[in-house]
């Protein structure tokens, strides 16, 4: 194998100062087993963490992500409650999550995560942008039509560099149910967005990952689809114990 699989934790509202002790013995496994070389381990933990973390974990075998970002473009202001690009930035994160359904579900329209996307990109953020449909949607056969639509909602064409740019497909009916879509599904989702990525995009090769109730039991199943570069892994990757196996067993 010789292409980068990515493996990201998003931690969501979990973790306190004390889980810096999880990622240290992620870290350690990958010190001890260099045959893991072809992988990306990113971890998003909530951003009252980043900056502790950061400093404790100066490795590159480990890179850090915020799970969001503020929609106003500046780096200080009166606005309570809100985080910069540049506060992130300096916060210890190179990635952040923009599209999460769950922030879609709270605040978030297409006009805000292409407001957040942009803003990262200036601020040299790499994008982990999420898309997803939900069951009633999937049930309608609208699936295609619903990823496309916000994609092209919130990707500007001439403005998306897409070495900075990681696609995290997470059909919302999958997230935290147990209920994974099967490789036949997946295979026809991710095929079309290729597709739609060169016809739209000019994007030959578009970074494209799978999140949704990925566990160390399904994972290697999920890695025979050619086309997911890897995971976007939420209760799973609070423990180093399961984050391992699932890297594990997909290198099996």
């Amino acid at each position: 194998m010789n292409k980068t699989i990515y493996f990201i934790a998003n931690w969501k509202m979990n973790g306190n100062h004390n889980s810096i002790n999880e990622i240290e013995r992620v870290l350690n496994f990958f010190k001890k087993n260099t045959i893991y070389k072809f992988k990306k381990i990113i971890f998003c933990p909530p951003s009252n963490l980043l900056t502790s973390f950061r400093i404790k974990i100066k490795s590159k075998l480990i890179d850090f992500g915020a799970q969001d970002i503020s929609k106003i473009n500046v780096n200080n202001g009166p606005y309570t409650g809100q985080l910069s690009a540049k506060m992130l930035k300096d916060s210890g994160a190179n990635y952040v999550i923009i599209g999460h359904s769950e922030k879609r579900l709270i605040d978030e329209d297409f006009k805000t995560i292409k407001e957040k996307i942009n803003i990262s990109l200036k601020n040299k953020l790499k994008i982990i942008f999420c898309i997803g449909e939900n069951l009633s949607q999937k049930n309608k056969g609208s699936s295609l039509n619903v990823l496309k639509k916000q994609i092209l909602s919130s990707l500007d064409v001439n403005k998306i560099n897409f070495n900075n740019l990681i696609i995290a497909y997470e059909p919302i009916w999958s997230i935290g149910t147990g209920i994974v879509p099967t490789n036949n599904y997946l295979d026809k989702i991710y095929r079309n967005l290729k597709k739609f990525f060169k016809e739209k995009y000019k994007v030959n090769s578009p970074i494209m990952l799978y999140g949704g109730s990925v566990t160390t039991d399904n994972v290697a199943t999920l890695g025979k689809i050619g086309l997911i570069s890897g995971f976007l892994i939420g209760g799973a990757s609070l423990k180093s114990t399961s984050f391992i196996k699932i890297i594990k067993n997909y290198f099996k």
